[in-house]
């Protein structure tokens, strides 16, 4: 099973928990509508600048947030690793 991206964390425990629109919010957080959009449609990864964001303005741990990414996104990988061609190296 995929652990969820952080998009639904921000949904539910930020953005919906303090009813805040995606606007709103944005403004809070001092980034476009767009990128915070993306962010929560899962169209783009949380980087650690938007986490410190997140951080400074809502007190949710940077830390946190992108380990939640982190393991989102190994998780997709190993799913896809048959993909990955690769021979381990042996040293001659």
């Amino acid at each position: 099973m995929t652990p969820s991206h952080p998009q639904d964390f921000l949904r539910t425990e930020v953005l919906d928990e303090l009813g805040l629109t995606v606007t709103r919010a944005a403004e809070v957080l001092g980034v476009r509508r767009a990128t915070l959009s993306a962010l929560l449609n899962g169209n783009a990864s949380l980087s650690a600048e938007m986490a410190l964001r997140i951080e400074k303005a809502f007190g949710i741990n940077m830390d946190l947030l992108l380990r939640m990414q982190a393991w989102h996104d190994a998780a997709r990988m190993r799913a896809r690793e048959n993909e990955i061609r690769v021979q381990r190296y042996k040293q001659a």
